[in-house]
């Protein structure tokens, strides 16, 4: 995502993604295949071209869970430099639990006390308790300083659908990874602190991830994905409910035909409803919005506070520079 400051936020200048399940098979192998790193070397080619065309002098590349799982992480960042031109950072959890914030806040309920945000990904799924009881009037990126407590899952999408099997789905094998998912969800800091909140009636959730947009452009009953629809969306419980259960009535040949859903999510967007699920349980919320936004968003917004730019952008009238 290449994008320029504007006011209080940016403009995006150019932007390319593609699913290359980097991580397909960590989970047992403990090492990135070959055929992964050589569909995720591919991506990376064009997106050095873009940032070549496009003149960018400021970049921040990252790497998330299958590098830090993988024992060949390492040799994956050093192929990416010498074959695509990039140099990728291998990030903490932590850092990628605060770059989803940083994505998302511009989305948050000016008026909520609280909010229960959720990141699914590939390998891992961070969840963020945002407390905002007293934030006094912070909005935007100021919220991510009230990140109350975090956790990272070591479960996303992929290795989950990997362990349990992601294309014929039963309502067995699904609440059989819900309960993966909910014992890794114990080991979360101030569970009933947060629970607490939720219950006093001013917290919702805000997810960020293909799981929520797919559920959310399902539940719009769009004939093709517009990200201007989804992004912003609200779905309350009942909503969640009724598109995770049309989910899992479907086979997996009427999955791949959902323009919605498609065939490269077709096979994990169960596995990413059951971390839903796991986590809906646990800390109901009844209301949930949805942010076709992420940790990209995140790294330009950090970017763009550390180096003032809409403070001296407020003084000169307006930067050109891209990031």
């Amino acid at each position: 995502m290449i994008a320029r400051p504007e006011q209080r936020g940016f403009r995006v200048v150019d932007a390319y993604s593609r699913i290359v399940r980097l991580g397909e098979g960590v989970g047992s192998s403990k090492r990135l295949s070959n055929a992964a790193m050589e569909r995720a070397i591919e991506a990376l080619k064009v997106c050095r071209q873009k940032l070549d065309e496009r003149g960018v002098r400021r970049s921040r590349l990252i790497a998330t869970e299958a590098c830090r799982a993988a024992d060949n992480g390492v040799d994956f960042i050093n192929r990416a430099r010498k074959e695509a031109g990039l140099d990728l950072e291998i990030v903490t959890q932590e850092t990628e639990a605060r770059l989803a914030v940083a994505g998302c806040v511009s989305l948050v309920d000016p008026e909520a006390d609280g909010v229960l945000l959720f990141d699914i990904g590939g390998g891992s799924s961070e969840i963020v308790w945002l407390d905002l009881r007293n934030r006094y009037g912070a909005r935007g990126f100021a919220l991510t300083r009230f990140i109350r407590t975090w956790i990272s899952l070591p479960l996303g999408v992929v290795n989950l659908a990997e362990r349990h099997g992601g294309k014929n789905v039963t309502s067995d094998l699904f609440e059989a990874m819900i309960e993966d998912v909910s014992e890794k969800l114990e080991a979360f800091p101030l569970s009933s602190e947060l629970l607490s909140a939720i219950n006093a009636g001013n917290v919702h959730m805000l997810g960020t991830s293909g799981t929520v947009t797919t559920l959310a452009g399902v539940h719009l009953d769009l004939k093709r994905y517009d990200r201007r629809r989804v992004d912003g969306a609200w779905m309350d419980t009942d909503d969640v409910s009724a598109m995770v259960g049309k989910l899992l009535s479907m086979s997996y040949e009427e999955r791949v035909l959902n323009p919605c859903i498609g065939e490269d999510r077709a096979d994990l967007v169960l596995a990413g409803c059951a971390i839903l699920e796991a986590i809906r349980r646990r800390w109901p919320c009844e209301r949930l919005r949805v942010a076709d936004r992420g940790l990209r968003e995140g790294i330009l917004m950090e970017m763009m506070a550390f180096d003032k730019v809409w403070r001296n952008n407020k003084r000169r009238g307006g930067g050109k520079e891209k990031r």
